[in-house]
């Protein structure tokens, strides 16, 4: 298992950091490029939706540990809660890329359509009847959700997740640094809870986010788009329910439940930047804070200069600090 492991890791991993390179190239010449918003003078030069190759290369890592389990060591595999899962990143995927293409600046998808279209990419999920129908609610304790838990709970939390993922972005390496985070622990869940082909298909993808990392990273030459963070919530919410540790999943996502909080408060329409200047500094785009984003801006402008980076850092840090309460829990 950890040879497959090793190999199909690997194969996400090579194939996206050697494709990258021609990605960013081809989005420069085509003029397929974004602004970067939290650099003085937002210049257009960043390559859009990366996040088409993390997808390819996570599909193909996980088809590749199928093929290996399956022809090599001639092993039983989770095909069908597999493919179900795959099935439902790509459906979220293709929808990202449209709202790429429509453009965030023109509004992308309406927020009822994206809630529409997510209910109706949990479909997977719902006719292989996925999950435990058993959940520990708190003050209620164990209950049986029966016909109700494939039906009402699997759409609403692959919708929930998938969409509010979508919320914390907008700064390099912000959104590929989460999924590692995210993904590289609830990988190591679902290993030590006996579900390791779970494990890998989380790898893989958290293989892919390294390498879309080391050219996300500040400064960004590419950006990840709708298609990349999608995917990720989608991810999750699969590998939550597929692993049956939601509860553990839902602490890990306290931060995104905040950054939810914060955006409602500013109707959903106060953008996530900062306000650069020439010497790589953020402001406060606002008078108050509508989101996780505009905290650690302020937060950093108290104890010294805030920059894209620290900005980033420190998120990542109250993300591990979410990770690390449910790890005590396990």
């Amino acid at each position: 298992m950890e040879y497959l492991l090793m190999i199909s890791f690997a194969i996400s991993f090579l194939l996206a950091v050697m494709t990258f390179p021609k990605w960013i190239r081809v989005c420069r010449k085509i003029g397929l490029t974004w602004e970067d918003m939290n650099k003085f003078g937002h210049p257009k030069n960043v390559a859009s939706s990366g996040g088409v190759v993390v997808v390819m290369a996570f599909v193909l890592g996980v088809l590749s540990y199928i093929a290996l389990k399956t022809f090599a060591f001639s092993g039983q595999v989770k095909s069908l809660e597999i493919f179900a899962l795959l099935s439902m990143v790509l459906i979220f995927g293709i929808i990202g890329l449209v709202d790429d293409l429509l453009g965030w600046k023109n509004g992308g998808l309406s927020t009822r359509i994206r809630l529409g279209l997510a209910f109706v990419a949990s479909v997977p999920l719902i006719v292989i009847n996925a999950g435990n129908h058993l959940m520990n609610i708190p003050f209620f304790g164990l209950v049986d959700f029966g016909i109700l838990y494939p039906l009402l709970v699997i759409p609403f939390a692959v919708a929930g997740v998938t969409t509010t993922y979508n919320f914390l972005a907008g700064f390099n390496g912000l959104e590929s640094g989460q999924g590692i985070l995210i993904l590289g622990f609830l990988s190591f869940v679902a290993y030590t809870s006996g579900s390791p082909w779970l494990a890998i298909v989380g790898l893989c993808m958290v293989a892919a986010l390294i390498a879309f990392y080391i050219f996300n990273k500040v400064p960004a030459k590419v950006f990840p788009g709708d298609i990349m963070t999608y995917s990720i919530g989608a991810l999750i919410a699969g590998m939550a329910i597929l692993g049956n540790f939601e509860k553990i999943a839902l602490i890990v996502f306290i931060p995104y439940l905040i950054e939810v909080i914060l955006k409602l408060r500013g109707g959903l329409k106060k953008h996530s930047f900062g306000i650069p200047d020439k010497n790589g500094n953020l402001k406060m785009p606002y008078d108050k804070i509508y989101g996780l984003e505009h905290l650690a801006i302020l937060i950093l402008n108290k104890f010294g200069r805030a920059t894209e980076k620290k900005v980033t850092y420190l998120i990542h840090a109250f993300q591990i600090l979410f990770i690390l309460i449910a790890f005590s829990m396990l």
